[in-house]
């Protein structure tokens, strides 16, 4: 039975002030953090680093999660980790968010995730990503080089892992229509997200 992992900070501390949408929260591409840097050297598997900026972290809740799909079918559980926290006495934070596949003994895989503050502990999710019959693996960002704006209670992609038992083809992971034919024609999808909400 694969684990899900949730890890929930709760902070006191609240403001009624007004929120900014323009201004809400910002998230942009870290891949040569220190953090990618040490996963590429010993090496360790795959990490997807971003830089998340809260101007209002006093009022929001941030929920940071990958959802799984073999054979075109949602994996049980649906979640396979995710991380939750939020309302920060701080108004305004910046750090490191990240996904990290690791390759663990008897290939086994270990996921893992981690943002400002928190993190979770590295757990395994039995055979999903097992390498039977498997021809290529990739791990792509979803999001481009430049800083994205995210608005209120939009859920954005980050992040794609795909295992294929033939050959790649490319997908725009910003159509929701080609990530359904991805989801379709690949073995094993990952799908990095992350929901930003005002409290």
């Amino acid at each position: 039975m694969l684990s899900v992992v949730l890890c929930t900070m709760w902070i006191v501390g609240c403001s009624n002030g007004p929120v900014n949408e323009e201004s809400f929260a910002t998230i942009s591409l870290n891949p040569d953090s220190a953090y990618e840097q040490t996963f590429e050297d010993l090496p360790l598997g795959e990490l997807y680093n971003f830089n998340l900026k809260l101007a209002q972290a006093d009022q929001s809740w941030v929920t940071f999660w990958v959802e799984g799909y073999q054979y075109g079918e949602q994996a049980e559980p649906f979640r396979l980790t995710e991380l939750s926290y939020g309302k920060s006495p701080d108004p305004v934070v910046e750090g490191s968010m990240g996904f990290g596949i690791i390759n663990a003994q008897d290939k086994k895989k270990l996921l893992f995730m981690y943002a400002p503050e928190v993190s979770s502990v590295p757990h395994e999710i039995g055979e999903l990503l097992t390498a039977d019959g498997v021809r290529g693996t990739s791990w792509d960002y979803a999001i481009g080089e430049e800083e994205v704006a995210l608005a209120p209670g939009e859920t954005k992609l980050l992040g794609v892992y795909r295992q294929v038992e033939q050959s790649f083809r490319t997908y725009d992971y910003q159509d929701q229509e080609d990530l359904e034919r991805m989801i379709q024609d690949d073995k094993t999808v990952l799908l990095l997200k992350v929901k930003i909400e005002v409290l």
